[in-house]
């Protein structure tokens, strides 16, 4: 019997780099600087040098940094903002948490991924700007969505949770629209020990504004500019990133090559793969493909002792928290395929050549 593939085991890059994680922490600690503080400022420039911004601002979770982005964009109560239906929920609640209304677009039916042609028909007085989400560490097609925001003067933002070190015309996500959002959150490409996110700009107000907000409204202790949150990143998360940080170029590069092996490789011709336009770099944090009997495939798979994850089984504009929108089956109906025939195959950086290969295997013989 072949030993059981997890479909991400993040126990591999704890074992290979326990001793620098552990220093990091006990530096931390030896200096109590928990709340924000020295390590989550570090972080914060490390952090916007790689993405290549003038800035990042570290906090507690992706969903605060898609908050707070909403925030400092200036969106409120009366706006809507455009959103994929195909996409894990935060990306939406970032709009809702600003009093705005997420309006919910289609996916291309081969990249997945926010489909400009589908924007014009959604854009009404009260669009104020449009959210993309690099999806599974795929780049959204940012020229084409720019086209549509810059004729009808609104905004682009990027959600690029799924997507550290990914380009799109050899530029890195999160340098693209006026603002980024990152999140760390475990078996992200870049993770926390708990939870992070990052808000990456361009721009000194954003940037200004932001570190007010998740500071209890604070530029000045004790003085309370506007109503804020406690959205601060933690200093042991700031430490553990500072380390993974290092190896993120080595984990992309390992992502990349197990990702073009599966789409080299996997031949089945009931497996659809992802497309990824040759203008993009896309960073693989998630390898989703469809099938049109996901139960049956799923369960071959487990019976095979390989774990294979769904994401995501129920698109945002169908989500009971959003029943009150009045979206129905058939509103977005690439993106309802995608839910209704989505697995997720085992890929992450450690993975053995035996494991890729069994997976590559599987995948072709299934019904073969």
């Amino acid at each position: 019997m072949s030993a059981h593939i997890k479909r991400i085991d993040l126990s591999r890059d704890y074992e290979a780099h326990r001793k620098e994680y552990l220093d990091a922490i006990e530096k931390v600690c030896r200096e109590t600087a928990f709340s924000g503080g020295k390590y989550a400022d570090e972080f914060d420039r490390e952090f916007a040098s790689f993405v290549g911004t003038k800035y990042a601002s570290g906090v507690n979770n992706g969903t605060s940094a898609l908050h707070l982005a909403m925030l400092a964009l200036g969106v409120g109560t009366g706006d809507e903002v455009i959103v994929p239906a195909n996409t894990y929920i935060a990306t939406a609640w970032g709009v809702t948490y600003a009093g705005a209304t997420p309006v919910f677009a289609d996916c291309t039916a081969d990249t997945w991924e926010i489909d400009p042609e589908a924007l014009e028909e959604k854009i009404t007085p009260r669009t104020k700007g449009i959210l993309g989400v690099h999806l599974y560490g795929q780049p959204f097609d940012y020229s084409g969505v720019k086209k549509v925001a810059d004729r009808h003067g609104l905004f682009v933002a990027e959600d690029c949770a799924q997507a550290h070190g990914a380009k799109f015309e050899g530029r890195n996500v999160g340098t693209l629209g006026e603002i980024g959002c990152f999140s760390f959150y475990p078996g992200k490409n870049l993770y926390a020990f708990g939870e992070g996110g990052s808000v990456t700009c361009d721009g000194e107000a954003y940037f200004k504004r932001i570190n007010r907000l998740k500071n209890q409204g604070c530029d000045v202790r004790y003085y309370h500019d506007e109503v804020g949150y406690n959205y601060r990143m933690e200093g042991i998360q700031g430490a553990v990133l500072s380390v993974s940080l290092k190896y993120l170029p080595q984990w992309t590069a390992r992502r990349q090559e197990i990702g073009r092996r599966y789409l080299r490789e996997i031949t089945n011709p009931l497996i659809t793969m992802q497309k990824h336009p040759d203008n993009t770099e896309p960073v693989f944090h998630l390898f989703v493909i469809t099938v049109e009997d996901r139960e049956e495939f799923l369960n071959y798979m487990a019976k095979e002792d390989v774990e294979c994850n769904l994401h995501y089984p129920v698109p945002c504009h169908l989500q009971k928290a959003y029943a009150g929108l009045g979206y129905g089956k058939g509103d977005c109906p690439n993106a309802e395929y995608l839910a209704d025939h989505c697995v997720t195959l085992p890929l992450f950086p450690e993975m053995r050549e035996d494991e890729i290969e069994r997976v590559i295997e599987l995948c072709n013989r299934w019904r073969g």
